[in-house]
């Protein structure tokens, strides 16, 4: 059948990538910091006021250049147009499940890591790395943010400072020891 007459979908499991962030845990809440919430509404404005009319553009005009069926730029819109709003509407159902934590506004039990925490860390070699336990839309390795949900933040949920903490990591399993907890944010 010529393609002409095929119905293209738009249902949200058509195999793209726009959606790169892990599902949640069964029953989980998705926790997210004030900072990340505005990374979130910052991206979706984003596409929704550039991204989205710049690709409607182009694809109006390719569409009144006639043939359509062998239009690389129409074509290459139309995928592209499904792309971004598969992807506001999975930040969009995101931000309505966040629930907002502000670590800035912890307080108490300040010397213990929870969500928000800036952890300081020093491994076996005594090596140092400070790690920020965010949410799942947050998480940035390079920029030592981890997700609540990884192995060595679920480790370190409820530690103190001078806590040995061991947990299980791609390598096989370690061992840290806490130096330092804060509730400041690392910089962006």
């Amino acid at each position: 059948m010529n393609k002409a007459f095929t119905r293209e979908t738009d249902d949200d499991d058509d195999g793209g990538a726009a959606d790169v962030s892990p599902s949640l845990p069964q029953g989980a809440r998705n926790y997210i910091t004030p900072v990340g919430r505005a990374r979130l509404v910052d991206e979706i404005d984003r596409l929704l006021r550039v991204e989205r009319p710049r690709v409607v553009e182009v694809a109006q005009w390719a569409a009144s250049n006639g043939d359509r069926s062998e239009n690389g730029d129409y074509l290459y819109g139309k995928k592209r147009l499904r792309e971004i709003d598969r992807r506001i509407r999975f930040l969009t159902k995101r931000l309505d499940l966040a629930e907002v934590v502000d670590p800035a506004a912890r307080r108490e039990n300040r010397d213990q890591v929870f969500f928000g925490a800036t952890v300081t860390l020093c491994d076996e070699q005594g090596e140092e790395r400070t790690y920020q336990i965010v949410g799942i839309d947050e998480t940035d390795f390079a920029r030592g943010r981890i997700s609540w949900i990884s192995p060595l933040a679920r480790a370190l949920l409820q530690a103190r400072q001078g806590d040995e903490v061991r947990f299980q990591s791609p390598s096989g399993w370690r061992e840290v020891e806490v130096v330092s907890v804060d509730y400041v944010a690392i910089e962006p």
